[in-house]
């Protein structure tokens, strides 16, 4: 077994199964989109093949490029020339980061920019190595970017520097049967986040992260998140909205059929002092909380720092449904409610919501503040909206 000049052994750096690589998305798409142009379906192709290694340093573009070249596919090798029109990208046995700081600039260990109908699915795993990075610089670990009619499956990720899984003006987006895992206390490792994009599918997935288990940014719309499990993490968050005066907009959200362990919030809305734009049409339903510090939480006076001056304004929160939504929250506070006075939250509506706190001896409560709504059936705690 020999040492690397850093130290480590071979050994560390190449499992007897598992190849480093580092940044060969390029010739993953490369060699879809040759496959396509060449019209062999079914053809399978090893990156071993075009000279990866797993030293953690290899650069492959320029070999691969010859190849392509060699195939008379060379434009294909630059996706910023033009889309790529991918099929299929097959994900088995590991990619691992290196196990120290390989950059310090903003990069994504991969990232998938304007490729249409990519499928991205496999029994494999993408190891980022995060903790070495959770106190210094952040780095994400699979990143879509302007990908339409995308699939993503049956992969698993694990422990990212940064958000395990990105989609940024993405659209028809399908993520079934994925699993992350980080540990609890690992930093802003949301599992899935999404940005700028629309009809985003997410069921039977599985997530354990240090932060939203799926986060709901701005200019997003028509999402569906079903069937998953969450927690640890922070729970399944829209936003945080508004920053520094901005405006959002946030629509057509469904949240059903998932559980939650050990998180922070259940659903929440998050939105800072001082924003513009709306967020409405959120549906929150058939959800079980299990040791979750507040399962029912809207906020419009978001401010991790915790020394937000107050402002004016913010992102209108309306038409928000939370329909049966059962379990334990940690907190005797399992409801909270928090609407800023200058815009005020309507169009709040529970049914169905029972909720008892793991502190025997504790009854749950609600904080309401400045927000519009109606009770249907049993609601436990009880809630009481302005105007009632």
């Amino acid at each position: 077994m020999s040492n690397l000049p850093d130290g480590s052994s071979t050994q560390q750096r190449v499992g007897a199964e598992r190849i480093v690589v580092v940044f060969f998305v390029l010739l993953m798409l490369a060699l879809s989109a040759a496959q396509s142009a060449a019209g062999q379906q079914g053809k399978s192709y090893n990156v071993v093949d075009f000279h990866a290694a797993g030293d953690g340093n290899t650069v492959i573009q320029s070999d691969m490029e010859r190849n392509l070249q060699r195939q008379q596919f060379a434009d294909h090798a630059h996706p910023w020339r033009k889309d790529i029109l991918a099929e299929r990208d097959q994900l088995d046995g590991g990619i691992v980061a290196p196990n120290a700081i390989w950059t310090t600039t903003a990069a994504n260990l991969l990232t998938f920019y304007s490729v249409g109908n990519l499928t991205v699915e496999g029994s494999g795993q993408i190891d980022g190595n995060g903790a070495i990075w959770w106190a210094c610089f952040k780095q994400k670990l699979l990143s879509f970017s302007s990908c339409n009619n995308l699939l993503v499956r049956n992969i698993h990720l694990k422990d990212s520097p940064d958000k395990h899984m990105t989609l940024h003006r993405c659209s028809q987006v399908n993520v079934y049967n994925v699993s992350v895992t980080a540990p609890g206390d690992s930093p802003n490792t949301d599992g899935i986040s999404m940005s700028i994009s629309d009809h985003v599918y997410i069921s039977s997935c599985s997530i354990q992260s240090g932060d939203d288990c799926v986060s709901i940014l701005s200019g997003t719309t028509d999402v569906n998140i079903t069937d998953n499990t969450c927690g640890p993490g922070h729970g399944i968050s829209v936003g945080s909205l508004g920053c520094d005066g901005s405006t959002s907009l946030v629509e057509r959200i469904t949240v059903s059929n998932c559980s939650f362990s050990r998180t922070m919030t259940g659903v929440r809305i998050k939105s800072w002092q001082g924003g513009k734009g709306s967020a409405n049409g959120f549906l929150f339903e058939n959800l079980k909380m299990n040791e979750v510090q507040h399962p029912i939480d809207i906020d419009q006076f978001y401010c991790p720092p915790g020394n937000c001056q107050p402002q004016d304004g913010a992102v209108a929160i309306s038409d928000a449904r939370f329909i049966n939504i059962q379990g334990i929250s940690s907190d005797p506070e399992a409801i909270k409610i928090m609407c800023s006075k200058s815009v005020q939250c309507r169009g709040i509506y529970l049914d169905n919501v029972n909720l008892s706190c793991s502190r025997h001896t504790a009854q749950t409560r609600a904080t309401i503040l400045n927000a519009y709504g109606t009770i249907a059936g049993m609601v436990k705690p009880e809630v009481r909206f302005l105007g009632t």
